[in-house]
């Protein structure tokens, strides 16, 4: 499970959805890939994490000027590299192999598989027998047994996925959902949260988990990456079904064993001979270690293996087989290392990184490169391949460390250092110089990725942290705050009509137009951000909230607190008009403060990966319903007060709480707080 929190060359892999205020952030129990939280909040890259916090890990040694891929140099840089960066964020472990030239260069462990906080002996990393956890990775493996069964015929990616199911996925648009759109995240799927992760000990079922509460499409297929855990498990259900054997099954007999990989296994919960192998995973620097994850839906992210079983199937798609069998022949590997989409689809998009059909497009330094990075709550991978040097990289660690991002800085650092040491490209390699005549001003506005949720009150989230803001400048660039993939205010530069570059860097944001206005802006390959209209625009729908919050605290407080106050000092009553009217206005503030309040331990507990009550989201639904009734007898005291003259304070009184009500609906309204829809 991957998905998001993404550097400049690595795509965004964290798994689970974006965090409210942190697209990319991990929450306390870490990121979850492929379910989900990628993690969960860290999870869509970093598209909202401002103010996100990492430890500062110490920059890789400079490289000199040119560096040979050699063992001795790879291994004297990573020696002088991951160990005080494991020290720095307080991640416990790390394993690191690397491919070239059809060899294994390189398999190294770091730190410890076990720190023995929780009484035992401390266990170091060892590359070939301690296993990690390796999250949405997994896909990769997923997409693989796709291409086997296209390549014999049995699956054609541009046939309506349907005709391979047992169930029907609900859709809202007239084209066909195929294999391809699943491969390349643009199925179109809104994000879904809700039992990604499930208690150690549960029985998965693959078909239940995705036939039974599917998210809504909510993108017209083939036209906005947008990250979906939800599309690889169904890939991962269209194996099986073409197949006529369990997922895990077909994997393992179909890549596992062919590639002698006898220390990796998608089974929840592993086999007993890998059981007392797999790492401790921490989801943070000072927390005990965390139970088994069980991905509810194992296509996605559930696969567990080691660094030196990762380096067999690098140089299997590296096309390195040796005396072994070709997990595909070169025709299929091609197709599947292509984009997966072309401009007929994506338009502008495809002029930046793109989706394979499984890998991310990675490119750096001018050179291709392919990957997928993973993320569950406690553990954190990311594969890389250098397809035209025969290289390949992985790197898995067994926590989130001190700070937010301290795991995904990490593997940047590594896989980044890495590029730069050993392939560092040309001074021109980045692309086109700056300098078109394209006007920034249409691009400004406020926009949400689109690995987001749209149709529950999980939209919310967007208002709480999970925007961005583009402002065109003065000398023809862009600010974008926060950036996408840095989480944190970043300028661009034209370099082509509607493709900007990072200034001083190599990110890419494509921008897809229809007219004048902005439909689109692509980043890391299966995430883009949309634009947002201006009512959920949050530096307009918070301060409302704010202050109708403000409002309709004072309105429920004012009568007990009056009336105790005529009690202590014997005053009389005042003479009142319209009671009922009064009471049910009362009535409705204190439900719409009872909402409130709900929701965001409700939000709390989601962002946590924690079950939360059908009933109990639905009893938050009507309260905030008898806010919105309360709109009626609110103007029904103030058309009360001005019909009997009660003055001017009266007026103005009555006037401030009905504008509360109605500012307390319109953000209801806007971010799903009324929707019948209680899924998330």
């Amino acid at each position: 499970m991957n998905p998001v929190a993404t550097p400049s060359a690595v795509p965004p892999s964290v798994d689970p959805p974006p965090a409210a205020g942190r697209g990319a952030r991990r929450s306390r129990r870490g990121r979850w890939t492929a379910p989900a939280a990628g993690v969960l909040l860290a999870s869509l890259v970093l598209t909202g994490c401002a103010g996100a916090s990492a430890s500062e890990i110490p920059a890789p040694p400079p490289p000199p000027p040119t560096a040979d891929l050699t063992t001795e140099d790879l291994e004297t840089w990573l020696d002088g590299t991951v160990p005080a960066a494991l020290e720095t964020t307080g991640i416990p472990g790390a394993a690191i192999s690397v491919v070239h030239d059809g060899e294994v260069l390189a398999a190294r462990g770091y730190g410890h598989a076990d720190t023995g906080a929780d009484g035992g002996d401390p266990l170091p990393v060892d590359p070939e027998r301690t296993l990690f956890r390796v999250g949405s990775v997994s896909k990769l493996f997923t997409a693989t047994a796709v291409m086997q069964l296209v390549e014999s015929g049995d699956i054609d990616l541009d046939a309506d996925v349907h005709e391979y199911l047992d169930f029907t996925v609900p859709t809202s648009f007239d084209e066909d959902l195929t294999t391809r759109h699943l491969l390349t995240h643009t199925a179109g799927f809104e994000e879904r949260i809700a039992d990604l992760l499930a208690p150690e000990g549960t029985e998965v079922d693959l078909r239940a988990h995705l036939a039974e509460d599917p998210p809504e499409q909510v993108y017209r297929p083939g036209t906005v990456p947008a990250y979906s855990n939800y599309g690889a498990a169904l890939a991962g259900y269209v194996v099986e079904r073409v197949a006529g054997v369990p997922f895990e099954e077909y994997v393992r007999e179909n890549i596992l064993e062919p590639l002698g990989m006898d220390s990796s296994d998608f089974a929840q919960p592993l086999p007993d001979a890998l059981h007392d192998r797999l790492a401790a995973g921490y989801a943070s620097a000072t927390g005990p270690a965390g139970p088994f994850e069980i991905v509810t839906g194992p296509p996605a992210g559930s696969l567990t293996s080691s660094a030196t079983d990762m380096t067999r199937f690098m140089l299997a798609h590296l096309g390195e087989t040796g005396d072994g069998p070709a997990l595909l022949t070169p025709g299929t590997l091609d197709l599947m290392h292509a984009p997966g989409l072309d401009a007929d689809s994506l338009g502008t998009l495809a002029e930046g990184p793109r989706m394979t059909l499984g890998f991310f497009e990675e490119d750096r330094n001018g050179r291709r490169v392919l990957g997928h990075g993973g993320d569950t709550t406690l553990f954190h991978s990311h594969l890389q391949l250098h397809p035209e040097s025969g290289t390949g990289v992985f790197v898995a660690l067994n926590g989130g460390g001190r700070g937010e991002l301290d795991s995904l800085r990490l593997r940047e650092a590594i896989l980044n250092g890495f590029t730069d040491r050993y392939f560092p490209g040309s001074p021109d390699s980045t692309g086109a110089e700056p300098g078109t005549t394209g006007d920034a001003a249409p691009i400004e506005g406020v926009y949400e990725s689109s690995r987001s949720m749209h149709s529950t009150f999980m939209s919310v989230l967007g208002a709480l942290g999970g925007q961005t803001r583009i402002t065109a400048r003065e000398d023809g660039t862009i600010l974008v705050t926060p950036g996408p993939e840095t989480g944190e205010p970043t300028v661009y530069e034209e370099i082509e009509p509607r493709v900007w570059r990072e200034v001083g860097g190599q990110r890419l944001l494509t921008v897809r137009m229809d007219g004048d206005r902005v439909e689109a802006i692509g980043y890391a390959s299966a995430f883009a951000l949309l634009p947002v209209s201006p009512a959920r625009y949050a530096s307009l729908a918070l301060p409302i909230l704010v202050l109708s919050t403000v409002i309709l605290l004072i309105a429920a407080l004012a009568p007990p607190v009056g009336a105790l106050i005529r009690r202590r000092f014997a005053l009389p009553a005042p003479t009142r008009t319209a009671r009922l009217p009064r009471a049910l206005r009362t009535t409705g503030a204190v439900a719409v403060l009872a909402a409130l309040g709900g929701w965001a331990l409700v939000l709390g507990h989601i962002m946590e990966l924690e079950p939360v009550s059908q009933l109990l989201l639905r009893a938050l639904v009507a309260a905030q319903w008898l806010g919105v009734l309360a709109l009626i007898p609110a103007a029904l005291v103030l058309a009360g007060d001005i019909r009997h003259r009660a003055g001017p304070g009266r007026y103005v009184t009555g006037t401030i709480v009905l504008l509360g009500f109605v500012g307390m609906t319109y953000f209801a309204a806007v971010f799903g707080l009324l929707s019948p829809d209680v899924t998330y």
